[in-house]
């Protein structure tokens, strides 16, 4: 069975940081592209940040580009969201997804999300 755990979330002032981590476990990890989405209240589940199963390759919304940053440890099973500079608007449910290979909009597994609230 397919586990995606999230942890790290929480509520933070503006212009601070919180670092999310997702424990996978289920799964060969080296093979799968993980990433994060959000969902803010009221709004549908938009992408955040993605990591090729090597690392090699990662992408970001523009958003969040220049403040966030994914990461993954293929040893730990584990893939991580440093969050730096946050802003109200990153107030949301934060979602780890895991896909086979690559990471499209509809991902094989989804965690069971983390609130992340950021006040002004």
């Amino acid at each position: 069975q397919v586990q995606l755990v999230e942890s790290g979330g929480g509520l933070v002032q503006a212009g601070g940081s919180l670092r999310l981590s997702c424990a996978a476990s289920g799964l060969t990890f080296s093979s799968y592209a993980m990433g994060w989405f959000h969902q803010a209240p009221g709004k549908e589940r938009e992408f955040v940040a993605a990591i090729h199963w090597s690392g090699g390759r990662i992408d970001y919304a523009d958003s969040v580009k220049g403040r966030f940053t994914i990461s993954r440890d293929n040893a730990k099973n584990t893939v991580y969201l440093q969050m730096n500079s946050l802003k109200p608007e990153d107030t949301a449910v934060y979602y780890c997804a895991a896909g086979y290979l690559k990471l499209t909009g509809d991902p094989d597994y989804w965690g069971q999300g983390t609130q992340v609230t950021v006040s002004s």
